[in-house]
């Protein structure tokens, strides 16, 4: 069961690794990378990342490479930033939700369903 606070920590944890993503990291295996939302667990000890990424499939395993080898710094500056008894254990997970989407609305084209904005 979520609480109020695992939402208030996952929101916080999804602002600052973006934010050290975009300051911090200087992996070139992690270029354009979006996190699209953080899952905390109730006793905030593991936090699941999920990002997508621009790009081919190719580069999202490298990127998630990337993100791996980054999980001490990460959890570091995690860290010196927020007020926890203890900094979650961060795991990150590639979201196929965007990609599955995108197939999903290629397929409903080549049915010859569209979607329409204006009703």
């Amino acid at each position: 069961m979520a609480t109020q606070r695992t939402y208030r920590v996952a929101e916080q944890i999804h602002k600052e690794i973006s934010d050290i993503m975009l300051r911090g990291l200087r992996d070139p295996r992690v270029g354009f990378v979006t996190i699209t939302s953080v899952d905390v667990s109730s006793d905030l000890r593991h936090a699941k990342i999920f990002f997508t990424v621009m790009g081919e499939e190719s580069d999202a395993e490298k990127t998630q490479q990337g993100l791996d080898s980054a999980v001490p710094f990460l959890r570091r500056e995690l860290g010196k930033r927020m007020k926890l008894r203890h900094v979650p254990d961060l795991v990150f997970k590639y979201d196929t939700s965007i990609a599955y989407g995108s197939h999903i609305e290629e397929l409903l084209k080549e049915a010859g369903i569209t979607h329409d904005d204006n009703e």
